[in-house]
C-alpha cells in the first residue's frame, strides 16, 4: 500500500479543498507560485500573495464565504466582524450564507505609538452586548496579532467570540486557546539574498511586484477650487 493510500481521509480531503482555492486564488491572479520574486521587504520567495486582489471575484468570494460559514454552522452567531476591505467583503459572504443571519459589523486597524491597534466604530460598539455570540473573519492571517486584539475588544464589550475562520492562514496560529480554521493553511519560506537558493542557481528574479508598487500610485479625483 503506498503512502497516499494510507492517508487520513479527512487529511485528504483538506489537501484537495486547499488545491481548489489555490486554484480560484490563482484565477483572480492574487496567488503566484514557482517563481523567483522580489519581496518588497528586500526577502526573496517562491511564492506571493497580492492581498488586494483576494476578493475581486463576487462569485469565487461567495463560494469561499459559504465554506466557512458551513464550518461554524452548528454554532450560533449573532454578528460577524472583521477589519479591512478584503476581509469585510469576505465576512459579508460568510454571514449571508450562515444559518442564523448575523449581522456585520467591521473595525479598522492602525498604529499608535508604534503599536498595533484595532478600533471599532461607535454605531458598532452599542451592537455587542452581554453575552453577543461572535464569529471573526480576516482574509490573511500571518501572526494572529489582529485577531488577538480582536478579541480583547469583544471580551471588552462583554461579547463571546465563538469562531474565527479566514482565507489564508500562514503559520498555525491559535488565538484566545482557539485553533483558527483557515481554507488555505500554507506558509512559504523567505531568503535574504546572500543565502537565496534561487540566486544560487541563476534563476532569474522578478521584480514586477515591488516595480509595481514604486512605479504606479493610487489613483486620485480631487474636487475643483469653487473661483
Amino acid at each position: 500500500m503506498t503512502a497516499a493510500a494510507r492517508k487520513d481521509p479527512t487529511t485528504v480531503e483538506v489537501e484537495v479543498r486547499e488545491k481548489i482555492h489555490l486554484e480560484i486564488l490563482k484565477r483572480t491572479g492574487a496567488y503566484h507560485a514557482n517563481d523567483h520574486i522580489l519581496l518588497p521587504s528586500g526577502q526573496h520567495t517562491t511564492e506571493y500573495i497580492e492581498k488586494t486582489l483576494v476578493t475581486t471575484e463576487p462569485s469565487f468570494t461567495e463560494g469561499l464565504g459559504a465554506v466557512i460559514a458551513k464550518h461554524f454552522a452548528q454554532w450560533p452567531v449573532d454578528m460577524v466582524l472583521s477589519t479591512g476591505p478584503g476581509a469585510l467583503i469576505l465576512s459579508h459572504c460568510v454571514a449571508r450564507a450562515h444559518p442564523s443571519r448575523p449581522i456585520v459589523i467591521y473595525g479598522a486597524k492602525g498604529l499608535s505609538g508604534g503599536k498595533r491597534r484595532v478600533t471599532l466604530p461607535v454605531e458598532f460598539q452599542r451592537l455587542i452586548r452581554t453575552g453577543s455570540k461572535v464569529l471573526l473573519v480576516e482574509d490573511l492571517v500571518s501572526t494572529g496579532s489582529t485577531l488577538n486584539l480582536l478579541v480583547n475588544l469583544v471580551e471588552q464589550l462583554g461579547g463571546q467570540v465563538i469562531g474565527i475562520g479566514c482565507l489564508w492562514r500562514r503559520t498555525s496560529v491559535e488565538v484566545d486557546g482557539q485553533p483558527v480554521f483557515s481554507l488555505v493553511s500554507r506558509d512559504f519560506p523567505t531568503y535574504d539574498p546572500a543565502e537565496c537558493p534561487l540566486c544560487k542557481k541563476g534563476v532569474p528574479l522578478n521584480e514586477e511586484f515591488v516595480r509595481r508598487r514604486h512605479a504606479r500610485r493610487p489613483s486620485s479625483v480631487q474636487e475643483p477650487k469653487v473661483p
